[in-house]
């Protein structure tokens, strides 16, 4: 519920009711007499004071416990400003929240006054309270109330003392640009640390995110980790609907183009290593000896000898020491080819998005750390070196570091061709084509597709390329995109018309996201 004042301030409430109230018998005739609100509060501190409030509601998620009398209630918010654009999550108590309602009243003497506490005589049986002569009760239904209680209930409907959340601040906070979160579902998972929530946040563009958030009471501080984006349907779509079913450890998600179903956990997507398994930091997974597989907190697979699993710290040196630390000793070097005054990009992505990547190149036995410069540029996707130099050859090693853990990604051998070589056999392989004998048989090549650039920069696209298709493959792979490019028109478009049309999607392709970027098939 949302309430608006005469300047224009937005709140959100949380409303009380009883299932039994029947309204009174002479005042509120069929209307509530239990009907209570206070303020829910879920806002983040601001400098001089001034809090940053999310007072719009975007979807709630109540969670079960054992003890059904105290749930956990989940608030995914938003907020309207103007100039700040971001959401929350917030986690409230239900003891909060009965605290709240069971608190003082609040009273204003008029409408231009402000809020104050309400200090008078609060009438017998207090509104709110439930009407039953179970416990002793006077009255059996709210038609019996006396009229002061009534008109108590009609004067006094809101409460002074607001519903914080839990830990008085959101347990996740999301201002990425241009990405709006829509739907929320939280599951309870038991880990050999204790016990976390995990969050299935779903957005506009057809992405789950799959996220934990750890409390620091030492601290007082919140990490939040971001396990998976799943990418559930093909076409960009709000997700619109997000169920979990515990006992089948199976996500449901839902949009105007059908429903697809997902495994809350991928714990083999993690690899095979008991280092990588533990830096993903997913209380479903655990490094069983072999490989990363579900973690069971109780029966018969808890028995297993090796079984490494750090959700809160992450700590893969102490959880993996003397045992299988990564995959460091099966990594390859890898050759790439760059031409001079020409620019190439060494790929290398981290398996997390909580690790940092550097760069070395080797001399001897030495590394040295590259530094980056107007020529050299670290992105996400790699090292990108610009106008090479002879004296960029070398051999570099991409490594990540990550709670302590130093770990060699990939080794790039990167070579260097002379400018002057590979322009004159370019030249070469085009002269030998036009003189060979079928070369008048041969159809008329069609146009390239037009580049944005001028026609002489032609050349200078095949030199940027050449680290990928080799000399002896030149005139094979050349035949090969001019098939591609000169695909009719005709061809194209009954290819476009046979585009799938379905709405019910149990093979959705949902991508892991979180330690490596993976395109998964679904079920």
């Amino acid at each position: 519920e949302a309430c608006y004042s005469s300047v224009e301030l937005k709140f959100l409430l949380i409303s009380c009711l009883l299932q039994n109230d029947q309204g009174g018998q002479r005042m509120l005739v069929n209307r509530w007499s239990s009907f209570l609100k206070t303020r829910l509060i879920c806002s983040v501190a601001g400098p001089n004071g001034i809090d940053t409030h999310f007072d719009e509601l975007e979807d709630v998620f109540v969670l079960r416990r054992k003890d059904e009398k105290h749930p956990e209630i989940f608030g995914l918010f938003s907020t309207t400003s103007a100039v700040f654009k971001g959401y929350a999550v917030c986690m409230y108590s239900m003891e909060e929240i009965r605290a709240a309602f069971n608190g003082p009243f609040a009273h204003r003497e008029r409408s231009d006054h402000h809020w104050k506490i309400y200090d008078g005589k609060v009438p017998f049986p207090r509104p709110g309270s439930c009407a039953s002569k179970i416990n002793g009760g006077q009255f059996s239904s709210s038609r019996q109330y006396p009229d002061d209680v009534l008109r108590f209930a009609r004067s006094h409907p809101l409460m002074f003392q607001p519903v914080q959340p839990v830990h008085r601040r959101p347990i996740l906070l999301d201002t990425e640009p241009g990405r709006k979160l829509t739907q929320l579902a939280v599951d309870r998972v038991e880990a050999q640390d204790g016990h976390y929530h995990v969050l299935f946040i779903g957005t506009d563009n057809s992405v789950v995110l799959k996220m934990i958030t750890i409390y620091n009471k030492e601290g007082d501080s919140i990490e939040e980790v971001l396990l998976e984006e799943l990418q559930v349907f093909k076409v960009p779509v709000p997700i619109t609907e997000i169920l979990i079913s515990t006992k089948r450890q199976q996500l449901y998600v839902g949009s105007e183009l059908g429903v697809t179903q997902l495994r809350v956990h991928q714990c083999d997507l993690y690899g095979s290593a008991c280092a990588d398994c533990c830096l993903a930091r997913d209380p479903y997974c655990a490094w069983d000896g072999l490989s990363c597989s579900r973690y069971y907190p109780a029966g018969l697979y808890t028995k297993r000898r090796y079984r490494r699993q750090d959700v809160r710290h992450g700590n893969a040196v102490q959880q993996c020491n003397g045992l299988q630390l990564s995959g460091e000793q099966s990594v390859s070097e890898k050759v790439v080819y760059g031409v001079e005054n020409n620019s190439t990009l060494l790929e290398c992505k981290a398996r997390s998005l909580q690790a940092t990547v550097t760069w070395y190149i080797q001399h001897g036995i030495h590394m040295e750390e590259v530094r980056s410069s107007e020529r050299v540029i670290q992105t996400p996707h790699g090292l990108l070196l610009l106008r090479l130099m002879k004296t960029d050859a070398g051999v570099y090693v991409c490594q990540s570091t990550e709670h302590g853990f130093v770990q060699t990604l990939l080794r790039v051998n990167l070579e260097l061709l002379d400018q002057g070589k590979v322009h004159a056999m370019l030249q070469k392989a085009e002269e030998e084509e036009e003189d060979s004998p079928d070369a008048a048989n041969r159809p008329p090549p069609c146009p390239f597709p037009s580049l944005p650039s001028a026609s002489g920069t032609s050349k200078l696209w095949y030199k940027d390329v050449m680290q990928l298709i080799g000399y002896s493959n030149f005139q094979r792979v050349e035949q090969y995109c001019e098939k591609v490019w000169c695909v009719s028109d005709r061809k194209r478009k009954k290819l476009k018309a046979l585009a799938p049309k379905w709405r019910f999607t149990p093979g959705a392709e949902h991508r892991g996201k979180a330690r490596a970027p993976r395109h998964t098939q679904g079920e």
